[in-house]
């Protein structure tokens, strides 16, 4: 029995599938992100390290240039609260 063309398509193997490459909103290209993980295969992960390097930005501009926490809320968009968690946490 002939196959039609839907059932050939998804037996193909992935190098004969018409990949589109429309890669995310943060990069082009899937084939050439750098990123170690796929964001949409683990869809928390980008935040919580977007999150983590905020902090760390955070404690650095606190240490290097002695701002204070309504300072540092104003420089990064965050609340006074959040400042505090962060130093909280990372102090």
């Amino acid at each position: 029995m002939a196959k039609n063309k839907v059932e050939l398509l998804m037996d193909a193997l992935p190098e004969n599938y018409p990949y589109r490459d429309e890669g995310c909103d943060w990069f082009a290209s899937c084939l050439k992100c750098p990123l170690e993980r796929c964001r949409f295969d683990e869809p928390g992960w980008v935040q919580e390290e977007a999150r983590q390097r905020r902090d760390m930005e955070v404690m650095r501009v606190r240490e290097s240039e002695g701002k204070s926490v309504p300072e540092l809320a104003q420089i990064f968009g965050i609340s006074t609260r959040t400042v505090h968690r962060i130093l909280r946490r990372k102090g």
